[in-house]
C-alpha cells in the first residue's frame, strides 16, 4: 500500500475548477453575466454604464442578443461571457458598432455578419482555459448557424491618454506584418482617436484578446474610435471564418468542452 507523507509535509494542490461553455438559457444566467460585466467594466475599469438596475450592465441590445457564458460547474458562477448579436436581430436594432463607426463598406456582409461584444472574464479566471472555452463556444455558434463573419470592437485602455493605443494601431496597420483589412472592408470612426496628437512609436504588446484575434486571422478594419464612456480606444475587428488559421480551426472548431 502506498504510504502517505505526513500532513505537514504534503503539498495540497487546489482543485481545478470544472468549467463549461454554452448559450445562457435562463434569465437568471443572463443576469449573472450582466453582473459580471458590471463588476469588470464599472467596478474594475471605471466605465460609466447606464442601467436601471444597480450592479447590472444592461442596455437596449441585451434582449436581442445571445449570451455566451463560461460557468464554474461546482459553484454555478458565471466567470466569462460574450454578447452575440445575430444578423437577423441586427436588422431590428442595428449593430452596436454603428454607434462608433461608419460601417457602409460592410453592407454586403450583413446577412452573414455576427457582432460580438461585452467580452469579459472574472479576475480569478483569467487563464487560457477560460479564453479557450469562450473561443470554442463562439466558433461552434458560427459553425452551427452557418455565419461567415465575426465583427467586434477590441478595446485598449486609455489611462495614459491614448499613446499606447495609437502606437499599437500604427504597429498593426503598417509594414510587412500589417493586419489592416483590404480597402473594401474599411470602416471609419465617428469619434476618431486623435492619432496625429499622440505618440505612435511606443513598443506595445497587444492585449491577449487582440493578439488572439490576429493570430486566428482577423483584420483591423480602420483607425480606432474613442469611447468616452469606457475611456477606451476601440479597434474595429473583422474575422472572416474562412481566414481562421488551420491551427486555430483545429483547436476551436473541434473543441466540444
Amino acid at each position: 500500500m502506498e504510504q502517505l507523507a505526513p500532513a505537514a509535509k504534503r503539498r495540497v494542490r487546489p482543485a481545478r475548477p470544472s468549467l463549461s461553455v454554452g448559450i445562457a438559457e435562463t434569465a437568471e444566467v443572463i443576469r449573472a453575466a450582466q453582473r459580471l460585466r458590471h463588476h469588470v467594466f464599472a467596478e474594475e475599469l471605471g466605465a460609466k454604464l447606464s442601467s436601471d438596475i444597480p450592479g447590472v450592465d444592461q442596455d437596449a441590445f441585451d434582449p436581442l442578443c445571445k449570451h455566451l457564458v463560461v460557468r464554474d460547474e461546482a459553484s454555478g458562477e458565471v466567470v466569462g461571457t460574450y454578447r452575440i448579436l445575430t444578423p437577423e436581430n441586427a436588422r431590428r436594432i442595428g449593430y452596436y458598432a454603428e454607434g462608433e463607426f461608419d460601417l457602409t463598406r460592410l453592407e454586403a456582409l450583413r446577412p452573414r455578419l455576427v457582432e460580438i461584444g461585452r467580452s469579459c472574464v472574472h479576475p480569478d479566471h483569467r487563464t487560457g482555459v477560460t479564453i479557450t472555452l469562450l473561443w470554442a463556444g463562439l466558433a461552434r455558434f458560427m459553425r452551427e448557424h452557418g455565419y461567415d463573419y465575426l465583427m467586434g470592437c477590441a478595446s485598449v485602455g486609455m489611462a495614459d491618454g491614448g499613446h499606447r493605443a495609437a502606437s499599437l494601431y500604427t504597429a498593426l496597420s503598417t509594414g510587412p506584418g500589417s493586419h489592416l483589412s483590404p480597402a473594401e472592408y474599411r470602416v471609419f470612426p465617428r469619434c476618431p482617436l486623435p492619432l496625429d496628437a499622440l505618440r505612435r512609436d511606443l513598443v506595445v504588446e497587444p492585449p491577449p484578446l487582440i493578439k488572439g484575434y490576429l493570430r486566428a486571422g482577423a483584420w483591423v478594419c480602420g483607425e480606432p474610435a474613442w469611447d468616452p464612456d469606457f475611456n477606451t480606444a476601440d479597434l474595429p475587428i473583422l474575422m472572416p471564418m474562412a481566414r481562421v488559421s488551420d491551427r486555430y480551426a483545429k483547436r476551436f472548431l473541434t473543441n466540444e468542452s
